[in-house]
């Protein structure tokens, strides 16, 4: 739900975002999928998965992000006042403020903004693990009652 609820209010590359989830977090999009893996490897109560996730995420979201922040800096100059404001990942408790003219969209939720961010595909992968873990939990069911009676 985080990362669905966070595509719908970033403008990549037009506007910096200051409203919904990204007052609360610069990279709410990152902060989601981590959130839906970390939850699947806990669900499956794995920790060899748990670990390779961490050092995966890692890997991957550390770079990127300094990366995203240089262009954003370059890019945007109200950058250094909203990275001041609100946490690089682990959110604030109360959302940040800042002018309400800020952002250009009128920083509202946009449907459109999700469709064309293809949130829909994380929807239906999560979808699609949360069939496997329900497959797997009544498979176990059936292994630990002995079957239907």
């Amino acid at each position: 739900m985080a990362r669905a609820y966070a595509a719908g209010y970033v403008r990549k590359n037009a506007e910096l975002t200051f409203t919904g989830p990204y007052a609360y977090t610069r990279n709410p999009l990152y902060l989601g999928s981590m959130l839906i893996a970390f939850g699947f490897a806990a669900a499956a109560s794995n920790w060899v998965i748990l670990i390779a996730l961490t050092a995966l995420f890692a890997a991957i979201y550390i770079p990127t992000i300094f990366s995203e922040e240089a262009y954003l800096r370059e890019h945007f100059a109200d950058f250094n006042d909203y990275s001041a404001k609100v946490p690089r990942l682990l959110p604030r408790l109360t959302p940040a403020t800042f002018p309400a003219n800020q952002n250009a969209s009128g920083g509202r939720f946009s449907w459109q903004q999700w469709q064309h961010h293809r949130e829909y595909n994380a929807l239906m992968g999560a979808g699609a693990i949360y069939l496997a873990l329900a497959v797997r939990l009544f498979l176990h069911h059936r292994e630990v009652t002995g079957g239907l009676r």
